[in-house]
């Protein structure tokens, strides 16, 4: 309990700042889509969203958007195992959590409000995610499955694409630094008259830290868009990933040869319309995946004599419409449908005859297993005069196995005064069981009910002359979590009952002068039952100076109370971290840059038997023209 009132003492008196010149408001990029499905001022949603910025995520210098969102964003905690590279399967990290609740399928990540996740797995492939075709991340911290349903029951990501600007705009950078990492990428923008383009390209690869952690990434990105007329839009998007990692088991029982080939792809089509009153979105998407994993063995050990392998597949539409039907009033109904599965089987290394892993409802292997799920939704909102915003949703949504959900959300926004507002909100969140827990593996159980949560949240936000504070409560009452257990001896999937979480969170920002600026969040979580990869408190402090040519970034971040095991033996990690970067413009479109990550050299861990590297540099080169 010291180190949280420590950390929240550092946290009050990093904004212990003037008011002065509070009529000069620094506005922080208030416009949001994700809980909305159109842009909104971030006022009227009485939903809890941080938002990322593109400046902010060049900042970390990271091919990956998940590190500099997962500083930024208070709750939100994603597990690591390497220098760069998070991995599938057994020894995989990347597991991110919102509140205590997340990793699995639990939360769900978005590109441009698609859904993606492995359709077998039901979740997120985190090495997907790359900082060249993101112009900003909205993260939804609580409930979102009103509007997304299953998957987005702990809350959403939502990684906003690049927007083409007037002409043609190319960046290219590469950068290396400790055990053998090198960083490339490339990418271009360009707009003319109705038509624009967003294209990019990465490779990244690294030894790792320790034997057998070797990752390597190849990933391309693009945007195509055409402009029919002044109100209609039609977009396609394509983004393709393939990366090679080596697992190195945990520290007390090293593995060989545990390695994987992972492909990845998306495509996507849209057409959006946007009048004076109304606006909406037609999409029909499809989201894929192949792995290759090799399970490995440890010394003494006789190598597997099979390949694990599997294909999965999401595919589906979307259609949303916003109306404004008289002043203050939006109505946005919406119609989702997916078909999602796949197959998966082993692979004799030396025959390839194949063993299928996946079972129908009668318990028999078959070649490949597809589920469906469908759903309309209607979100009401509404502006009480000028003090006030009431929003009200409901969603009904079925799927082809669990059945029907109704999904409700309601809330309120008091705008206090021209610079305050205080929201209360009441959101569910559900995930039904995926095909891996229902129909893969021994412990596999057909009978597996959604898992459901109820969240309650009170927040206050502030706008201090040039800068920004916000504070948020919560509670949340969640029942039939899904959980592996042994029944007579032999492993099987069960809804365990119920779990309640709650905590609050505190975020801000301030920009002193022309030179310097700072960011601040905290956040304390208290779980009556203890769940893996969710911290107590998380306090991070950022510092940033520019002037001239030279450029500076330091970021402290404290973890405290992580749990790495539950149970009796339960095992928790504490750790303080310091990053710092530097970068200096030789010409308007030359710069150089320097990054050091745990500066402090700390040994510390996030998964069990997977300790992090000590002090790591980077160096490079940004060219922009």
């Amino acid at each position: 309990m010291k180190k949280y009132l420590l950390s929240l003492v550092a946290f009050a008196a990093s904004f212990c700042v003037s008011a002065q010149d509070s009529l000069r408001i620094y506005h922080i990029d208030e416009v949001v889509v994700t809980g909305t499905r159109n842009n909104t001022d971030v006022r009227h949603l009485p939903l809890t969203v941080t938002q990322v910025s593109r400046p902010q995520l060049e900042q970390s210098f990271s091919q990956s958007v998940i590190p500099a969102v997962t500083q930024l964003t208070p709750g939100l905690f994603s597990t690591s195992r390497g220098i760069i590279g998070y991995g599938v399967s057994t020894g995989s990290a990347g597991s991110m959590k919102i509140r205590g609740v997340g990793s699995g399928a639990q939360l769900m990540v978005l590109i441009d409000g698609q859904p993606q996740y492995a359709g077998l797995m039901g979740h997120p492939i985190p090495d997907a995610y790359q900082t060249m075709m993101t112009e900003k991340v909205e993260v939804l911290r609580g409930p979102a499955s009103m509007f997304y349903g299953s998957n987005a029951m702990a809350g959403v990501i939502n990684i906003v694409t690049r927007q083409a600007q007037e002409g043609s705009r190319t960046n290219m950078r590469l950068s290396a630094g400790s055990y053998g990492t090198l960083q490339a990428e490339a990418s271009n923008t360009y707009k003319k008259n109705a038509f624009s383009s967003i294209v990019g390209a990465s490779y990244q690869r690294t030894d790792g830290h320790r034997e057998n952690s070797e990752f390597s990434q190849f990933s391309g990105f693009a945007k195509l868009g055409y402009e029919l007329s002044a109100n209609w839009k039609l977009n396609g998007d394509m983004n393709l990933t393939h990366f090679n990692y080596a697992n190195p088991g945990p520290e007390s029982a090293p593995l060989i040869d545990n390695d994987g080939k992972i492909t990845r792809g998306l495509a996507s089509v849209s057409l959006t319309n946007n009048f004076a009153n109304t606006n909406g979105a037609f999409r029909v998407y499809f989201d894929w995946g192949h792995h290759n994993i090799d399970d490995g063995y440890t010394a003494g050990a006789s190598p597997k004599a099979y390949l694990y392998k599997h294909n999965d597949y999401i595919g589906g539409i979307s259609w949303y419409q916003s109306i404004s039907l008289f002043e203050g009033n939006r109505v946005t109904a919406g119609i989702d449908f997916q078909q999602f599965g796949g197959a998966a089987w082993n692979a004799d290394k030396n025959t390839g005859a194949r063993t299928n892993l996946v079972k129908d409802d009668e318990g028999n292997l078959v070649d490949n297993l597809h589920q469906s799920e469908i759903a309309g939704y209607v979100d009401f909102r509404q502006e009480l005069a000028t003090w006030a915003s009431l929003e009200l949703g409901l969603r009904v949504d079925h799927h082809s196995i669990a059945g029907t959900e109704l999904v409700p959300q309601g809330g309120i926004s008091f705008h206090v005064s021209p610079t305050s507002d205080l929201k209360a909100m009441v959101s569910k969140g559900f995930r039904n069981p995926i095909i891996r827990e229902m129909y893969m593996f021994p412990p596999s159980n057909t009978e597996l009910e959604p898992e459901r949560m109820m969240n309650y949240e009170l927040s206050y936000s502030q706008r201090i002359g040039k800068g920004h504070i916000g504070a948020n409560i919560y509670y949340i009452d969640g029942e039939n979590l899904i959980a592996t257990t042994r029944i007579d001896g032999r492993p099987k999937n069960l809804n365990m009952g119920e779990f309640t979480n709650y905590g609050f969170e505190l975020n801000g920002d301030y920009r002193f002068n022309a030179h310097w600026s700072m960011d601040a969040n905290y956040s304390f979580l208290h779980m009556k039952k203890r769940m893996e990869g969710a911290p107590e408190s998380k306090f991070y402090l950022g510092v940033n100076y520019a002037k001239k040519r030279f450029g500076m970034n330091i970021g402290l971040q404290q973890v405290d109370g992580l749990f790495i095991t539950t149970g009796e033996n339960a095992e928790k990690e504490s750790f303080t971290l310091l990053n710092a970067s530097l970068t200096y413009s030789l010409s308007q479109t030359t710069k150089f840059f320097a990054k050091g990550e745990n500066l402090l050299g700390q040994r510390y861990q996030t998964y069990q038997g997977f300790y992090m590297p000590r002090a790591t540099f980077m160096g490079g080169i940004d060219i922009n023209f």
